[in-house]
Order: structure tokens, then C-alpha cells, then sequence
């Protein structure tokens, strides 16, 4: 059922003012086809412009006039359309503009700048097309001017935006890498008849990682050393991190048996543990002495993937500590030792998981049987070419690490027993 009168059904009645418009909404868009087409092109929203072939304005809008402050006496028969850009728009007009529209016979949204009778800049955005006769001959070029100085801020907004967050980000890398500096020793120190070497490397540059490493003096001839992980990135792994090396060096001057200073770490990260921020940790630590023309080897594992030596001889051991469990965890956790020696030539090395879980692209992982099989083509090598070679295999295999890496090598040099047999 239609309601009389409304002008909404069927009924042809006109409305109660008698428009034939209101009975008809059809005949407002008529009325408004019909306006006058010269005022549709001037007070157009965007600008229009008319050239002859050699760039001589015939026809102005009134947008665009308004836009540069010009009357239309002062354009139209008088200036070039080059006349209103700047020195690097008229370059870009013979070298960019001109050839693509000889070859197109069009060119879209080209950034130009137009110079306003006051000298201003006003940002646009042209669009071009040419107009040809009945024969194909060129006519003239139409344009269509864009007012972009919204659109121009706007960029400079979001530009001004990427180089405050660029400087926000090396501002948090320089602090990143101070403060992983400062979890890791400046050098590893010269030890009398001992090649050392180590590898570092964050998996991403703002973020401070979680692994760490040290050599250190026990007293006598005798050095500590260590190797280990820490749950988490970022402060909370920094505070972990500080926490973790300080105790080790503090507990192995009390006592300098491996066990014992992992025993003693446990107890220093339960005691600072808090609900909802675990604090463990991973480990290895051991004690080097010498022994002859080598040292003896003690080293304890809490976690941690079993140290590799690198026999001079050919071949790789795994020196395992079954049973050894994270640090930080268990009020009771159990640890256990392993002795070797290295002989002259030997290389004792310890590394972080990141390197067994190097990924390649299609997802293979290192794992440690790989790391074995690759580690047998580097014994008889010095303890800094082995971490070379190692950190050449990670590379291979992952180009983009997802996680911290930490490498140390403890290897007694070739010479070692060469001086021996000469002093004898």
C-alpha cells in the first residue's frame, strides 16, 4: 500500500507545493546537467590548463588562477606553461615531461612545482593528456592541476616521523651495544702457553642477548673460564646476565671446584628470583691448569651443550656432564664434572645453542651432529681459526640468526711441545 501524497509510490500527484521536481527526483539531476558548463570549468576543483603544442597557455580556470594569484590577461597568450615552474621543474619538464608525453600522448600525476605570482611554491600534482584533429595532427595539451600541499606535508610529517624514529633506534643501538659491552670481558686475557679466542654475536642489534662468556685468573697458574645462556632479551636478560658472571667469579674464589661454583650461582638466582620473572640460566664452567706440555681440563655443565675438543690427532669428543640441569630452577639441582687434558695442538670448544640451531631457508638444523661432522675438518687448527671456521659455518647456514651466538675456544699451541723436547 503507497501513501497518497508522498511523492514515494505509485501516484503522479505533485507534491503539496506543486514541484513537478519533488514528484519526480530524476528531474534534479536534469536540472543540474544543465548548468552552465564554463562555470563547471572554473570553478572546478582541481585547476585546468590549455597549451598549444609549443607550451603557450590558451586557457586558465579560475581555480588555478586563484591558486597563483594571477589574472587571466597575465597568462593566457603571454606565458609558456614552463614559465611557471621552478628551474628544477623545467629541467624535469625537457628531460621527463616533454618525451613521455611525445611518446604517449598522456602523462599521470607528476609531481611539479608551480611558482605563484608572489613567488610562492605550490606543490601539485599534473596529469596530461594531448588533443589531436580529425587527421591525427597534435592540437594542443590539456592539464589537470592537483593542489598537493596536503598531500606535501603530509609527507613531510611521515618523513620527519621516519628520521625521528631512525635516530630513536640508533640511539637505543649505541645504548644496546654499551651495555652488552659491559656483560662481556673488553679482551680475553694472555695466558702462558694458551691460545684463546671467542665469537660474539646478538641476534638483533636493539636488543641486549643473553649469552655470555669469560676467562679469568683463580690464583697461581690455575684459570676459570666460562660459558653460558640466560633466560630472556633485553634488560631483564642484562640483569641476568651481570648477575650470572659476577656470582661465578665471587663463588669460584670461595671454592674452585666447577660443582661447587654452579652449586653456589643456583642458590644466588633462586634467592633473587621473583614471581613471574623466572631467572635461570644455562652453563658451562671449568677449570684449566697446566700439566706438562698441556692442561688439564675440569669443566661442570649445568643445561648447557657439551663442550667439543678438537684432537690434534683428528677426531672431535664431546666432553658430556650427564645430568647437569638448569641453573636457577631446582632448590636441589644436581650438576656433574668432566675431566680431559688437552694435549699441544688440542682445542677445548665451548658454544651456545645458537649456534646447534642455526636454520637454514628450508628449515634443516645444525643441530649437534652437524656440528661434530663439520668440527672434524677443522682439528689441527689454532684456537682463533677454529672460532673463524665456526663462525663461517653459522654463516652458511643461517643468514639471519634468530638467536644470540657465543663461541669459546681454549686450545694449546703446537709449539708447546716443540719448546718441551728443546729444553729437554
Amino acid at each position: 500500500m503507497c501513501a497518497a501524497g508522498t511523492g514515494l509510490g505509485g501516484s503522479d500527484e505533485p507534491g503539496e507545493d506543486g514541484d513537478p521536481a519533488i514528484r519526480d527526483p530524476r528531474a534534479v539531476f536534469s536540472s543540474l546537467l544543465e548548468d552552465d558548463a564554463e562555470e563547471l570549468y572554473d570553478k572546478a576543483p582541481c585547476g585546468y590548463l590549455s597549451t598549444l603544442m609549443d607550451g603557450e597557455i590558451a586557457k586558465v580556470n579560475e581555480t588555478l588562477l586563484g591558486w597563483l594569484g594571477y589574472r587571466r590577461e597575465e597568462l593566457v597568450g603571454v606565458r609558456r606553461f614552463t614559465d611557471l615552474l621552478t628551474g628544477g621543474g623545467r629541467l624535469y619538464h625537457e628531460t621527463h615531461y616533454a618525451p613521455m608525453l611525445r611518446m604517449h600522448g598522456e602523462v599521470r600525476e607528476l609531481a611539479l612545482e608551480l611558482v605563484a605570482a608572489d613567488g610562492r611554491r605550490l606543490p601539485t600534482l599534473v596529469s596530461a593528456r594531448v588533443k589531436s584533429g580529425a587527421e591525427g595532427r597534435p592540437l594542443l595539451v590539456r592539464l589537470t592541476v592537483f593542489d598537493a600541499r596536503e598531500r606535501r606535508a603530509y609527507e613531510r610529517e611521515l618523513l620527519a616521523a621516519k628520521r625521528r624514529a631512525e635516530q630513536e633506534r640508533e640511539r637505543l643501538e649505541r645504548l644496546t651495544g654499551t651495555l652488552q659491552r659491559t656483560l662481556l670481558p673488553d679482551a680475553l686475557p694472555e695466558v702462558d702457553g694458551v691460545d684463546l679466542a671467542a665469537h660474539y654475536q646478538v641476534a638483533s642489534s636493539d636488543q641486549v642477548g643473553g649469552d655470555f662468556y669469560d676467562v679469568f685468573p683463580l690464583g697461581g697458574d690455575r684459570w676459570g673460564f666460562f660459558l653460558g645462556d640466560v633466560c630472556g632479551k633485553g634488560p631483564e636478560a642484562a640483569v641476568l646476565t651481570s648477575l650470572t658472571r659476577y656470582a661465578l667469579r665471587a663463588a669460584a674464589v670461595h671454592d674452585t671446584d666447577p660443582v661447587a661454583v654452579l652449586t653456589t650461582l643456583n642458590a644466588v638466582l633462586l634467592q633473587q628470583r621473583r614471581t613471574g620473572a623466572p631467572r635461570f640460566c644455562t652453563v658451562v664452567f671449568g677449570v684449566l691448569e697446566p700439566d706438562g706440555d698441556g692442561l688439564a681440563v675440569t669443566v661442570a655443565g649445568g643445561g648447557h651443550p657439551s663442550p667439543l675438543v678438537l684432537r690434534a690427532a683428528g677426531g672431535v669428543e664431546p666432553l658430556p656432564t650427564p645430568g647437569g640441569q638448569l641453573v636457577g630452577v631446582l632448590p636441589r639441582a644436581r650438576f656433574t664434572a668432566a675431566t680431559t687434558r688437552l694435549e699441544p695442538g688440542d682445542v677445548l670448544v665451548l658454544h651456545s645453542d645458537g649456534l646447534t640451531e642455526a636454520r637454514r631457508a628450508d628449515g634443516t638444523m645444525l643441530e649437534e651432529e652437524g656440528l661434530v661432522e663439520a668440527a672434524a675438518g677443522m682439528t689441527g687448527r689454532d684456537a682463533r681459526t677454529v672460532v673463524d671456521l665456526l663462525v663461517r659455518l653459522l654463516t652458511d647456514w643461517s643468514r639471519s640468526p634468530s638467536d644470540d651466538t657465543a663461541v669459546l675456544a681454549i686450545g694449546v699451541p703446537a709449539r708447546v711441545a716443540q719448546e718441551a723436547r728443546c729444553s729437554n
